[in-house]
C-alpha cells in the first residue's frame, strides 16, 4: 500500500525509522530488532540509505524487502541523490519495482567534503521530479521545523519545501525537534505557503548524553529549558536519564496528538526497547 493511501484511511499514523546493518554484517543480524518493532504494528517502517551504500550492494533495499515480504508491513526506502548519477538512481528504482516496493523518501543527502558530488541531482526536489516521471511511486520528503542547516532563513526553507511538494512529494517527515511550539509555528507557515500534504512529526527519544550532543551538532535542534534541566539533573545517572528521556518523548507525543498532528515518526536508532516504551505510553491514543 502506498503511504499517501494510509493517511486517507487513518489519522494519526505511527511509523518507525531503522537503519540497515553495516555492509560487512549479515542482514539477519537485525532480525530480533525487526521482529520486536513489527510486533508493535506500525503503519510503515522507513529504512535509511546506509552510509557507503552502493547500487549493487544495497542493504537498504534488502532490508525493505524483508519488512514487506516477511512482516507484511509497508517499507519506506530512503534514497539520496547528491552522490548518484541518473543511471544509478534508475537502477535502484528498478530494484524497488521488482520488489514491489512503492514508497520512497527522496533526500538530497549530506555533502561530503572528501567526495565530489555528481551533477545529475542538486536538490531533493530534482530527485522527486525524476522519480515522479520514472514510475508509480508514493514519494515522501523531509522537512525542517528549525530550518535546514543550509537555509538562510525560514522563508527560504519553506520555499524549498514547497518546491518538493510541487514536484510530487505527497507526504513529509519532519527533522527531530524537542520544542513542540517550534513545530506548531512551522506548520502554520506551511499552511500559509499552501503546503497541505500530511506531515509527520519526527521524534527522537534521547536516552544518553552523547546522543543528545551528537543530534544537536548534526541537526541544529534547539533544547528548551525544561529539557536542559533534565540533562543537568540526570546526565551522570545512566538509567535515570534513560527514563527521563522516555518520559519527555512520550509527553511530547501526547501534546502533539492533542494538537491533531497527522502522524508520529519515531527515530528508533534500532533500539526496540525505546520503541516499545513509547508505544506502551501512547497505546490508547493512536
Amino acid at each position: 500500500m502506498k503511504i499517501d493511501s494510509i493517511f486517507l484511511k487513518k489519522k494519526p499514523v505511527l511509523s518507525f525509522e531503522i537503519f540497515p546493518p553495516k555492509r560487512d554484517t549479515a542482514i539477519q543480524s537485525i532480525d530480533e530488532t525487526l521482529a520486536i518493532l513489527c510486533e508493535l504494528n506500525p503503519d510503515f517502517i522507513s529504512v535509511t540509505f546506509g552510509a557507503g551504500g552502493s547500487v549493487t550492494n544495497n542493504l537498504t533495499v534488502e532490508l525493505a524487502k524483508k519488512i514487506k515480504q516477511e512482516y507484511h508491513i509497508e517499507p519506506l526506502v530512503h534514497l539520496t541523490c547528491l552522490n548518484h548519477s541518473k543511471a544509478e538512481i534508475q537502477q535502484i528504482l528498478q530494484q524497488l519495482q521488482e520488489a514491489e516496493i512503492e514508497n520512497i523518501l527522496a533526500l538530497r543527502g549530506d555533502r561530503n567534503p572528501d567526495v565530489e558530488p555528481k551533477q545529475d541531482f542538486c536538490y531533493a526536489s530534482d530527485l522527486i521530479q525524476y522519480i515522479k516521471e520514472y514510475g508509480d511511486f508514493s514519494i515522501s520528503g523531509a522537512c525542517y521545523p528549525e530550518c535546514h542547516l543550509e537555509s538562510k532563513n525560514r522563508i527560504e526553507d519553506i520555499h524549498n519545501l514547497k518546491k518538493k511538494v510541487d514536484s510530487g512529494a505527497n507526504h513529509l517527515i519532519s527533522q527531530l525537534f524537542f520544542d513542540n511550539t517550534i513545530f506548531y509555528s512551522y506548520m502554520e507557515n506551511c499552511k500559509i505557503a499552501g503546503i497541505e500534504v500530511p506531515v509527520e512529526a519526527g521524534i527522537m527519544p534521547v536516552v544518553n548524553k552523547a546522543q543528545i550532543e551528537r543530534m544537536v551538532s548534526l541537526c541544529g535542534a534547539s533544547l528548551p529549558e525544561k529539557f536542559k534541566r533534565i540533562m543537568q539533573k540526570y546526565e551522570d545517572k545512566k538509567e535515570a536519564l534513560f527514563d527521563a528521556g522516555m518520559v519527555y518523548a512520550i509527553n511530547q507525543i501526547v501534546d502533539l496528538l492533542a494538537h491533531d498532528v497527522d502522524g508520529i515518526h519515531i527515530f528508533t536508532m534500532n533500539n526496540p526497547v525505546v520503541a516499545k516504551r513509547i508505544c506502551d505510553g501512547i497505546k490508547n491514543l493512536v
